[in-house]
């Protein structure tokens, strides 16, 4: 039997992303606690200045999550030459819809994309989120590359229902898959955590202790796969 056969386990992804994972820890055996703490909202002017863009004009595409990734899908199904993606979950989306992601770092965040990013003269597409920070674009003009930068999505928090508060603080555990959801659960919930926290990645780890909470476990696969599988060693006693 697994050990999480019967495992309460909150799912902190937005609404309409939340099913795979849910669904992972289900065939699992956990009971998933669905509780979206954000919003992913569409910037149009952005997805259309996107669209409007010709990638064969620039020499890297470079995305910074899935969320990203599922923007510039719906936008483009060519890319330039070179793709950098900041992690293998948005290395994932990206392969989804037929782009190759040519290098993702060892170090899955803007740091370490820069420390492996050659420096060069030519045009870089950058594609975040509305509320990034500047780490990345400003990195890469550092190192002599033209950045155009474009957010065509932002995420924002949301509130659970009384019933939803009360399940996810009595759960088993809570998986944080992005460091918006690991802040707007501080919002909601202050430092207060079901028993085990689990991060995706160590960008998401950082921003959820930088948010005040204390992170058990991260995933050394960032994928949804991986964030469940890390959650199974550490309850099994063998990470």
């Amino acid at each position: 039997m697994s050990v999480l056969a019967g495992r309460r386990v909150v799912v902190t992804r937005a609404a309409d992303q939340a099913d795979e994972l849910a669904a992972l820890l289900a065939a699992a055996g956990a009971v998933p606690v669905v509780t979206p703490l954000i919003t992913i909202v569409t910037d149009q002017p952005e997805c259309t200045r996107l669209a409007e863009l010709d990638p064969s004009t620039f020499e890297w595409l470079v995305v910074t999550s899935p969320n990203g990734a599922r923007h510039y899908l719906d936008a483009h199904r060519s890319a330039p030459t070179q793709v950098a993606a900041v992690g293998t979950a948005t290395a994932a989306t990206l392969a989804a819809g037929g782009l190759h992601a040519t290098l993702v770092p060892a170090e899955q965040r803007a740091t370490g994309l820069l420390a492996e990013f050659p420096a060069g003269r030519g045009r870089v597409l950058l594609v975040q989120a509305a509320t990034a920070e500047a780490t990345l674009s400003a990195g890469l003009a550092e190192i002599g590359w033209h950045v155009t930068v474009v957010a065509p999505y932002r995420s924002v928090p949301s509130r659970p229902t009384a019933g939803e508060h009360l399940a996810a603080l009595s759960a088993d555990a809570v998986l944080f898959t992005s460091g918006s959801a690991a802040h707007a659960w501080v919002a909601v919930f202050g430092p207060t955590t079901p028993p085990v926290v689990v991060a995706i990645g160590p960008r998401t780890a950082v921003a959820a202790t930088n948010a005040g909470l204390k992170v058990d476990v991260v995933a050394t696969d960032h994928s949804l796969p991986g964030v469940v599988a890390a959650l199974e060693r550490h309850l099994a006693g063998s990470d």
